[in-house]
């Protein structure tokens, strides 16, 4: 079942001899009038052009949902391990321009080039999920290290160190398994990385 504020609508187009005929919106979950009230805000209305554009992304990031290529994904298992390391990679290691911040003042570089106006951001730095962009080397490692020196009762976690680059990890004690809170989960929603 849905969330109760989850809103969905879809764009139905009738096409008859090659040529368009009609184009209507069909409400899936929520009501015409609350849809409209969240895109008018952005001064929008109901079209594919961003799932279009998220597909395409999807398209040219994960080699399994491509057109006409052989991959080495034979079923189903493999194409979630690929689609949950693009996701991951999309929302912790590539930065995006449309989340960036200027920096205040502008940051002078060590070379011969202009000042650093921006500050690169991540979609999970903008969501306030993590302070530094990650890169895939901390995505696939993250909560699947087992230390030597670890002693019981205790687990290791991955940190990000002050300036943002590298690895640090952090022995903290381990919390006692509980259906209310199951433990930490990495970026990849498992324990373990799916990819070692």
């Amino acid at each position: 079942m849905p969330l109760p504020q989850l809103l969905y609508a879809q764009v139905v187009k009738t096409v008859r001899r090659r040529r368009l005929v009609r184009v209507r919106h069909r409400i899936v979950f929520g009501t015409r009038e609350a849809i409209q009230q969240v895109l008018a805000a952005c001064g929008w209305q109901i079209n594919t052009a961003f799932v279009e554009r998220v597909n395409l992304t999807i398209r040219q990031h994960v080699a399994a949902v491509r057109r006409r290529v052989s991959t080495l994904c034979k079923g189903e298992d493999g194409l979630r391990q690929q689609l949950s390391l693009y996701h991951v990679y999309y929302n912790f290691c590539l930065p995006h321009a449309s989340v960036r911040q200027p920096l205040l003042p502008p940051e002078p570089t060590h070379g011969t080039g202009s000042a650093k106006c921006w500050q690169l951001r991540t979609p999970a730095m903008a969501a306030g999920l993590t302070d530094h962009v990650w890169t895939l080397r901390e995505c696939c490692c993250f909560g699947c290290r087992r230390g030597r020196s670890q002693r019981r009762g205790e687990h290791a976690v991955v940190v990000g160190n002050g300036n943002g680059r590298g690895l640090r990890w952090r022995r903290v004690p381990a919390r006692p398994p509980s259906r209310a809170s199951p433990g930490v989960k990495g970026p990849l929603g498992c324990h373990e990385s799916p990819l070692f």
